[in-house]
């Protein structure tokens, strides 16, 4: 018995901006039988660079992946085109990594418990003992427990790297992992590793950055999701977001207010990388917001 299921595809491309891209991308689709149900784009002017995002459907039995590769590749050629091609079936591997804070670990569980982030949660990785999250229904999740120290660091970024392969992880998170990984590890995962950082940046870097924060007076505390890369805390940001404090706001209340803007910001921020709504641009990233 033949399906009538459609195949939903996610394309995203990036190339030198020039007449007739999206009139090629488009008669390619529609000779294949793509319905597309979704498309954005943006040209930047700076870089000369055009970006699009595209959804569309395959009705089953219509076209197989492989020629739509073919026609991609194709098209690849002709405009000097990167692209990257997923359904939206796939559900990415996911690797999360954490240290004693946990409430960003807390919601993306939740998240992806509820089905509004479609992950894979492949393994948890902390530097400190399951006993710490021994509070925490992992629902099965593959409990990593790495100490480091100085002396063991690339010893403990070694049995990292051997957990992404062995679980074929797709993504790193660094749901609040309060250690810097090295330059070489950064290079690694360069494009596929989110960090949370808890200011809105540039803003209070290092120790106690809410107390470093009420000593100044803010009136605005934010957080900030980026990928990583080996400058630290310099990657290409995907996600931020802000909340208005007031004079009366003690450290307590802005720890407390920033941990709710660090969820909200990792979480919006891992959704837009596994939809394909972000894409790398030197720097910066074009983000395609739902």
């Amino acid at each position: 018995m033949t399906s009538n299921v459609n195949t939903t595809y996610i394309v995203t491309i990036s190339c030198p901006n020039r007449p007739g891209i999206v009139a090629g991308i488009s008669h390619g689709l529609a000779e294949l039988g793509a319905n597309i149900t979704e498309a954005q784009q943006f040209d930047e002017t700076e870089s000369r660079r055009f970006f699009m995002r595209i959804v569309f459907d395959i009705p089953q039995g219509a076209t197989d992946r492989p020629v739509l590769e073919n026609e991609f590749s194709r098209l690849a050629r002709e405009f000097s085109m990167a692209w990257s091609l997923t359904t939206t079936s796939v559900r990415p591997k996911v690797l999360i990594l954490v240290s004693r804070f946990d409430h960003c670990l807390v919601d993306l569980l939740y998240r992806w418990r509820i089905g509004e982030l479609a992950i894979d949660p492949v393994g948890i990785i902390s530097n400190h003992p399951r006993e710490i999250y021994r509070h925490l229904d992992l629902d099965g999740i593959p409990f990593h427990y790495l100490p480091i120290t100085p002396a063991t660091k690339p010893e403990q970024e070694a049995r990292i790297i051997r957990i992404m392969e062995e679980s074929d992880a797709e993504l790193v998170v660094l749901a609040r992992y309060m250690q810097i990984l090295s330059n070489e590890l950064s290079r690694k995962l360069s494009g596929r590793c989110i960090n949370i950082h808890h200011s809105f940046l540039p803003g209070f870097k290092g120790a106690r950055p809410y107390h470093q924060a009420f000593a100044r007076g803010v009136k605005l505390i934010g957080a900030t999701a980026h990928y990583v890369t080996s400058d630290l805390d310099e990657g290409p940001i995907i996600e931020q977001d802000v909340e208005r404090i007031s004079h009366a706001d003690t450290p307590d209340d802005l720890v407390r207010k920033g941990r709710d803007i660090e969820r909200r910001v990792l979480a919006r921020a891992v959704r837009y990388h596994i939809e394909r709504r972000a894409i790398m641009n030197g720097h910066k990233t074009i983000v395609f917001t739902s």
